[in-house]
Order: structure tokens, then sequence, then C-alpha cells
């Protein structure tokens, strides 16, 4: 899933929407100034806010961060603003349904205490640079007439004219299958190849999976067998333990009767004392 843009050109020194120019000190100041925690820019489309949050015109992600650099031009070499933004998935899709290809940024010459140029969003459109020529040719002789006025935060804020935009997103990393089909075309094997041996792997690692789920249901039950075998044995411990209690405390109790009642003196059978008579 992508999580932020490579660094791509939205603006040039030159003609914005409404019959002004960006200066080249502009441009260095925006990428110079901008910080997130300062103010950070978001992406909209056609310049547009939404009040609502699931609206048609809500927010499509965030500047991340911009820098300058220069480029060759038909006029001559151009200071040019390039930015990293954070999309969101429907700025994703849209981008790769070749759909607000163009970028214009919205510049705040004196931005709040910084007192100097300043970033404060990013619109991605469908208006050429041609389309934004013609705007600039219509509005230079009364720029409150431009219809961007009303979309702008500030009236004297300036929307650069729309210049196409190549945006390439970057991933966390590659799929597994993506690995797999690199591992292949490094050892010259065939993207077809690669995709069978991918179904293979998903089918065996599946298999494995299974298994596994098995095994772990097994011993589940092995250990709860356990648990209940270790149950009655304890069960049977103890009541052997209090069998062998009860029969000590019998065996004390005869040896105490034996000792203690009185028994009949033997029979002497006569005046022979101490001689014991029987019958024969």
């Amino acid at each position: 899933m992508a999580t932020k843009s490579k660094f791509f050109r939205v603006a040039t020194e030159g003609a914005t929407t409404d019959g002004r120019s960006i200066s080249r000190e502009q441009i260095q100041q925006m990428a110079d100034n901008y910080n997130v925690k300062t103010y950070g820019a978001r992406v909209w489309v056609e310049h547009l806010r939404s009040l609502l949050p699931d609206g048609p015109f809500k927010a499509y992600g965030d500047v991340l961060a911009l820098k300058a650099e220069e480029v060759d031009t038909d006029a001559g070499k151009r200071l040019a603003l390039f930015a990293q933004i954070e999309p969101t998935p429907a700025l994703v899709a849209m981008n790769k349904d070749r759909q607000k290809i163009y970028t214009s940024i919205e510049l705040a010459d004196k931005f709040a205490d910084i007192s100097s140029a300043y970033l404060v969003g990013l619109a991605v459109t469908d208006s050429p640079a041609s389309l934004g020529t013609e705007i600039l040719q219509f509005s230079a002789s009364n720029p409150k007439a431009s219809p961007f006025t009303p979309r702008k935060l500030k009236p004297e804020n300036l929307f650069s004219e729309g210049v196409e935009t190549k945006i390439e997103f970057e991933d966390d990393g590659p799929s597994v299958a993506e690995t797999i089909k690199q591992i292949f075309s490094r050892f010259g094997g065939s993207e077809k190849k690669a995709d069978a041996q991918h179904a293979d792997v998903v089918a065996a690692m599946t298999a494995v999976a299974e298994k596994v789920g098995e095994f772990a249901q097994v011993a589940t039950q092995a250990a709860k067998d356990a648990a209940e075998a270790v149950t009655r044995l304890e069960k049977l411990e103890k009541r052997v333990g209090d069998e062998s209690t009860a029969a000590e405390q019998f065996r004390q109790t005869i040896n105490l009767t034996d000792k203690n009642d009185v028994q009949r003196p033997p029979a002497t059978g006569g005046s022979n004392s101490g001689v014991v008579l029987t019958e024969f």
C-alpha cells in the first residue's frame, strides 16, 4: 500500500491564474519555510474545500515536504518547487485512472508570523497549462473576475497555473508474488514460470497451514486430556491417602483396645495355684 510519493514538480517560477507571477524568491521561501508542524498543507480537488468529510471535495492527502531545484524550460533555467505528499487511497486510485493529473499550488505571500511565502494548499486538477494561460489572459485586466477567487483561503493568495504532473507513489514493500517473481527472474526464470511456482508455493503453504491447524487442535485436545488425567490422579492419590489414614487409625484403635480392656483371669480348675487345667 502506497504511503508517500516521490518528490514531483508542482510549480515553476512564472505565471499564476490571476495575472500575477510567482517569483524565484517565493519558490525558495516556500521550500525553506514549509513545516507540517507550522501549517500542514492538504491536497484538494480543484482547490475546493468541503465542510463534509465524505463529500467529493474532501481532502485527498497531505504535503509532507517541499524542495526547490532548477529545471530547464523553454524560457531557460527556472526554479521549480517539488513536493512529497502522503496520498489517500482515493487519490492513488484517481491517479492510476489518469484523473486530475495536473497540479496547482496555493501560495500565501505573507503567511502568519513568517511574513514570507508559504504553501497553504495543493490542488489536483484537470486544468492543463493551456487552460491556465487562457484564464490568466482573461483575469489579467481584472483579477477579481478570476473564477478561482471564491476558492481561495484569502483573496490575496496565488494559484499557480495547472501543470501536468507525474506522481509516483512509493510502496511499503513488494508483495509476496512480486518477491517470488523477482527471485525467479534473477535465476533466469520466466514470469509465467514464476506465477506457476508462486501458485505451487501458495498451495503448499495453504496445505502446511491446514496441517498446522489440525496439529494445533490435536495438541489442544491432548493437553486437555492430560489435564483431566492429572486431576483424576490427584483425586486417586487423595483417596489412597485418606484410606491409609483410616487404616492407621483403625490399627492404633485395636492396639489400644488390647492393652486397656480388662480380661477374664484364666481358670485354675481347683486349688492347684498357678495351674491351668483343661478337659481331655
